[in-house]
């Protein structure tokens, strides 16, 4: 089934990156309405179904890797501009910058996002959420990559770094699993790693929430239904169980 999963989220991510190299893609308005549901359905899952189960597996301790999670997405984001969540940040002096960086912060950051996909879950309906909500994540991410690269270095590159990128998710999910099922040490690990990618969901939505929209990151209709659609979905995952 992991396999299904798998390829299904490197096809959700390499087809939504793939949009604008053949259109215009979509308008500002309409991705940030895309990044709303995305990041509102990300951290309902994250709180709905990897909280519950982190906290139970590691008790106190899971509050502490949640911490450290949240400041080493902020640290990633040092480097990628805040790309991952619809926004690059540039110095305004300097709108020139190197690519390089930001595609190395970008694949640690969809490296780690994938580790909890090889967790072995005591509750049946938390994987195939968190792969639903890690795809809807995935989508305008990879045609944000998509559009950089391709503005930066063409569209043959572009589509180069687009499979590399749709790869290294469902990537770090089989690793993983594979170390998992062979170490033992390994398997703590990624128990420890669950809370810490939560941490970096919940600043990579929280952010989203705050300013993708208006210039002024005022909640509008359009943008708090993007929002509830989001969370219903993530409510409806409860269901699952």
């Amino acid at each position: 089934m992991q396999l299904a999963y798998n390829l299904l989220l490197f096809t959700i991510t390499f087809a939504g990156g793939s949009i604008p190299l053949w259109t215009r893609g979509i308008d500002d308005r309409r991705m940030h309405l895309l990044l709303a549901f995305s990041g509102s359905f990300l951290l309902s899952i994250t709180l709905l179904h990897l909280l519950p189960e982190t906290f139970e597996d590691l008790g106190s301790k899971a509050g502490i890797y949640l911490l450290a999670g949240f400041f080493i997405q902020l640290l990633i984001q040092r480097f990628t501009h805040g790309l991952e969540h619809g926004h690059v940040h540039l110095d305004q002096n300097n709108h020139h910058i190197s690519l390089t960086p930001i595609l190395l912060g970008l694949g640690l950051h969809a490296f780690m996002e994938g580790l909890p996909l090889g967790f072995n879950y005591r509750l049946g309906a938390t994987e195939p959420s968190l792969y639903m909500a890690v795809a809807a994540h995935k989508l305008p991410e990879a045609m944000l990559v998509t559009m950089l690269t391709m503005a930066a270095k063409g569209k043959r590159k572009a589509m180069i770094v687009l499979i590399g990128f749709s790869l290294i998710t469902p990537l770090a999910g089989t690793i993983a699993v594979a170390l998992g099922q062979n170490y033992s040490a390994m398997a703590r690990l990624v128990a420890a790693l669950v809370p810490i990618v939560a941490g970096a969901f919940i600043h990579i939505s929280t952010t989203i929430f705050f300013e993708s929209g208006t210039k002024h990151h005022m909640l509008t209709r359009q943008k708090v239904i993007a929002m509830l659609a989001g969370v219903g979905i993530g409510l409806a995952t409860l269901v699952l169980e």
